[in-house]
């Protein structure tokens, strides 16, 4: 079983002072820091005198320089293709530099980086609609049309989190405690490597966000139904096209009464910026059940391993739980019809 460095490696500990301190050395600018919460970075909220604000990332050391280089990649391809796009503008250093290698007080070797920040209430703070869930599935839809030709020679790297790969987090099903949920999540599994998996290879590809979650994406707190904000690329990776809508569906399960109707309303208006294929729409179900899947298994692991972190870590388990319980109660053909009854058009592509 293949298990991201990441995954593994104690984040960086330091404090406000000291991401005070890089922050004049290697930016030249005064910023007060404020410690946010993060699973496998040090992040701080930097703020200046004059109330601009900024996003201060020590790298978990565990991370490749090169995947660090792809998401700012990405960033700076999403300024120069798309700028009317809310997300992160990564900042130089005094050296010109968007990554500078710095080493933690532990000795261990990390990469700093400083990106703009947008303010917004999360979504998982929000009031939720369906104009909301609508604009987010536009929002999504924009943000892959403007990566469609973006390449990177890091994308394409093992990422747990990847539901096309779902299949490598086999050996963690034995440790899920409760002997009916292991039952669950071992049926779907082998139907997913003897179904889905080879049905995955002929379809779009390309650079995808990967981790359109509830505290990824910001709302305006007084417009709760406009996008202020795409943040965390940390997940991008090259993957089918699909696993995006797919992922971001997964998210919305819980929402209200009928979770599948609140999924079907983003993907629905997701489509209609950017039409799902007939071979996409068939995967579209095992694939957000892959992303609940990989959301239990990669939880449950992580807070064993770090109890300390154990609240932040299962912020979603719950929600992913429910979902696949919700579904399970629906027949396959019910539950994938439900999650498409807004996809109207885009059979003949």
């Amino acid at each position: 079983m293949l298990i991201d460095p990441t995954l593994t490696t104690r984040p960086p500990q330091l404090g406000a002072q000291h991401a005070e301190a890089l922050a004049r050395t290697h930016y030249g600018r005064i910023l007060e820091a404020h410690g946010l919460g993060g699973e496998r970075d040090r992040n701080f909220r930097m703020v200046a005198p004059d109330g601009s604000q900024f996003l201060l990332k020590i790298s978990n050391p565990g991370e490749a320089v090169d995947i660090v280089h792809l998401q700012n990649a990405v960033l700076n391809h999403l300024r120069d293709r798309a700028p009317s796009l809310p997300v992160p503008r990564p900042v130089a250093s005094v050296e010109g530099t968007y990554e500078t290698p710095i080493l933690l007080d532990d000795g261990r070797p990390s990469i700093l980086r400083m990106l703009t920040f947008l303010p917004g209430t999360p979504l998982v703070q929000s009031p939720r609609s369906t104009s909301q869930r609508q604009a987010l599935g536009r929002c999504l839809a924009g943000l892959d049309q403007a990566l469609h030709d973006f390449s990177h020679p890091a994308a394409h790297h093992d990422l747990l989190w990847n539901v096309a790969a779902a299949h490598r987090l086999s050996g963690m099903i034995d440790s899920i405690m409760d002997a009916q949920r292991r039952r669950q999540v071992r049926q779907f599994m082998d139907h997913y490597e003897a179904i889905t998996l080879p049905a995955l290879p002929p379809l779009r590809a390309q650079v995808i966000h990967n981790d359109f979650n509830l505290g990824n994406v910001l709302v305006q707190p007084d417009r709760t139904d406009e996008v202020a904000a795409i943040i965390d690329f940390g997940d991008v990776i090259h993957s089918p096209l699909v696993s995006e809508i797919a992922t971001a569906a997964a998210y919305q399960l819980a929402d209200g009464a009928d979770p599948l109707l609140s999924a079907a309303e983003m993907i629905g208006a997701y489509h209609e910026l950017l039409p799902l294929r007939p071979a996409e729409k068939a995967v579209l179900l095992d694939l957000v059940m892959a992303r609940l899947v990989i959301t239990v298994l990669i939880t449950e692991w992580r807070a064993k391993r770090y109890p300390e972190n154990r609240a932040y870590i299962l912020r979603n388990n719950g929600l992913a739980w429910a979902g696949l319980e919700h579904i399970a109660r629906l027949s396959r053909e019910e539950a994938n019809s439900r999650l498409l009854q807004f996809c109207l058009s885009g059979d003949d592509q």
